[in-house]
């Protein structure tokens, strides 16, 4: 019975996905081996290092369905590693003792690392493709909103106006750099390995180099200028990678979970009967996605750690860092694409209400333009002396639960300069909205036209 809340029949599909389980399983991984000992097996026939009839006879029993998965968890179990396992019963189910020259000069590192990284090309893929989802679903947002006024928050207080659109063009430029990223980390990760025991193929006489070349040829990887058993950079990049898009996955549930609260009420997950009800109060309307997101994330970050942690190996193969990976890059990619499937959903069906934005930027009776009248009236009689004079208005506004605008049209230095319709507009949110659409509108461009590694 799974124990995992990525493998649990109730928790699975919320905290993960069943294509990226699917990705990271015993069986695909043991499909990766087998992969890569028949690509072995051809390139090493062509290449006249092994005979041709034994390449043939291994590689017609590459097949998973010729594995036993019961005897293969007894084999790793006593022997530590599944390669020598998968190796053992290739070779049994080959015929005239052909299979002996099954895995010839590779080591048990050379498979794993790149099934490993076979894996995670199929991951990626995966994330590339949500993450496209996520842009397209940001980027109605940012168009639909590009003009709707709101309050921006710093501190936790209000600032000056912003737009809806800005916000979420701020979290799709996020979203777009991260697609930079991948494009421009896939050359340098998804490299395979082969290079024998201590990585100096020596075990291979002759053919060495063109053996690793065919064999990378075969996968479509990159082939290494120099083992990398325990030079683990490019499997780190890869969890900074997962980290960095977690972290706005974050972001983006940090704020609507604060913009759910009911004091502020400006957008809300996709309604569905029942969701994010409390068992005691019926009136609750729970943010649900943006918690799944934000715990996900959290327990991602901290296998990025660990994945940076791993590159920290033994001499030319390491004692247990090597085995780090097993365990948490996996999850990794699991946690993300849960918290990527819910920030799809939460994007996708975001309920926004544009009239409770406009009455938050109008709840400190405008309070939120004093830096619009501050740089107004500054031209007038200087930038501090205008902010030390609004300070003090703005002070009393509130002591007196006024309008700010009242307040500085009563003011005989303020009106000496700028008449009450001049302040009235100055007063107004909406006319702040500083560069805002511009912001917009540049990152949407991006969009339509990428920039891509």
């Amino acid at each position: 019975m799974p124990s995992t809340i990525i493998d649990s029949a109730i928790f699975g599909d919320i905290f993960s996905t069943p294509a990226m389980r699917a990705v990271w399983s015993d069986e695909n991984r043991t499909r990766k081996y087998l992969d890569i000992e028949a690509a072995l097996a051809r390139v090493q026939g062509r290449l006249g290092i092994i005979p041709q009839e034994a390449a043939d006879e291994i590689v017609a029993n590459c097949s998973l369905d010729k594995i036993d998965m019961a005897t293969l968890k007894a084999q790793t179990e006593r022997i530590g590693y599944p390669v020598l396992g998968v190796v053992s019963q290739l070779n049994a189910l080959c015929r005239d003792r052909l299979g002996e020259y099954c895995h010839w000069g590779a080591t048990t590192q050379d498979i794993t690392d790149t099934a490993t990284v076979l894996q995670m090309r199929e991951a990626l893929d995966l994330v590339e493709e949500d993450l496209a989802g996520l842009s397209v679903a940001l980027a109605t947002l940012a168009k639909r909103h590009r003009d709707t006024p709101m309050i921006g928050r710093s501190n936790l207080q209000q600032a000056v106006p912003v737009t809806f659109g800005y916000k979420m063009a701020g979290l799709l430029s996020a979203v777009e750099r991260h697609r930079e990223r991948l494009a421009q980390l896939r050359p340098r990760v998804l490299m395979g390995e082969f290079a024998g025991a201590s990585g100096t193929l020596a075990s291979l006489e002759h053919g060495a180099m063109e053996t690793q070349a065919g064999l990378m040829e075969e996968l479509d990887l990159a082939q290494p200028v120099i083992a990398w058993h325990t030079i683990r950079d490019t499997i780190a990049e890869v969890g900074c990678f997962l980290g960095l898009v977690g972290g706005t996955l974050g972001k983006l549930s940090m704020d609507v979970k604060l913009m759910m609260q009911t004091e502020v009420g400006e957008v809300y997950e996709p309604f569905a009967h029942g969701r994010g009800s409390s068992s005691t109060m019926p009136q609750k309307r729970n943010p649900i996605s943006s918690c799944y997101i934000h715990a996900s994330i959290s327990v991602l970050r901290q296998h990025t750690a660990a994945l940076l942690d791993a590159m920290v190996a033994d001499h030319e193969r390491s004692t247990g860092p090597w085995e780090i990976e097993w365990i948490v890059l996996p999850e990794a990619f699991c946690l993300l694409a849960g918290a990527l499937k819910q920030a799809r959903f939460v994007v996708s069906g975001l309920e926004v209400d544009a009239e409770r934005m406009r009455a938050n930027l109008e709840m400190t009776n405008g309070l939120v333009a004093s830096e619009a009248v501050m740089m107004g009236l500054g031209r007038h009689i200087g930038r501090e002396y205008a902010h030390d004079l609004v300070y003090d208005l703005c002070r009393e506004a509130v002591r007196q639960n006024r309008p700010l605008l009242d307040l500085l049209a009563e003011t005989p230095e303020i009106s000496a300069c700028l008449s009450r319709a001049e302040l009235a507009k100055l007063c107004d949110p909406a006319n702040y909205l500083g560069q805002s659409g511009v912001m917009v509108d540049r990152v949407l461009d991006r969009v339509k036209n990428p920039v891509r590694g």
